[in-house]
This record gives C-alpha cells, structure tokens and sequence, in this order.
C-alpha cells in the first residue's frame, strides 16, 4: 500500500485512491484558513486543494489542466489539485501558503 507523507505525518492508502480523500478521511490539513469552508468539494474548480507533490500520481486532468491556467496560477508551477490526483505509489505533499495554496512558504498547519 502507497504511503503519503503529509504534514508531518503519514498516512497509507489503497493504490488509485483519490488524493484529496486520503488527506480529507485522515483529517490533515488540506484546506487554508476560510478554504476549509469555503472550496469546490473535489470537482476540481475552486484550486484550494492544490499542492506540490513529489512520487507517482496520475496525470493532470482536463479539468484540473483548465483550472491551474487561471489565476491565481496561469503558469506551470508544478503544483497539482490534491482532488484530481490519484496515488500511484509513494508520495510526499506540500501546502503551500495562502488562501489557495500558492504562497512559496508553506502554511504551519
């Protein structure tokens, strides 16, 4: 079973999970400040989930690839919707700070 690293803990997981699942059931802290409240639900469209991911997930998605052009995004940063990503193996997931999760230093959640 894949193992996420998050937050400083770990969690593990079934292979093809969602990631945004993962993290959501494991009570991590996916969401910034109002975003905890205030996000889409993983239909890929507000961009509050985001986060940098190091390991193997599935490929972007069409709506994940239309949501991270706009702004606060419009340019590839390497950043992923934690709800289009599906684990593939071990990986190891940032928050990064701000509302949306852009902010280069991360959160201290």
């Amino acid at each position: 079973m894949p193992t996420v690293q998050f937050a400083g803990q770990s969690v593990e997981c079934l292979q093809g999970s969602n990631l945004r699942m993962v993290l959501v059931r494991a009570r991590l802290p996916l969401y910034n400040d109002a975003a905890r409240a205030l996000n889409c639900r993983g239909r890929g469209r507000c961009g509050t989930c985001t986060v940098r991911i190091e390991g193997p997930v599935s490929e972007p998605t069409e709506a994940e690839r239309a949501r991270l052009k706009l702004p606060p995004d419009g340019e590839d940063r390497g950043l992923r919707l934690a709800c289009q990503c599906t684990v593939l193996g071990d990986i190891t997931v940032t928050k990064l700070g701000g509302f949306f999760g852009r902010r280069e230093e991360p959160d201290k959640a």
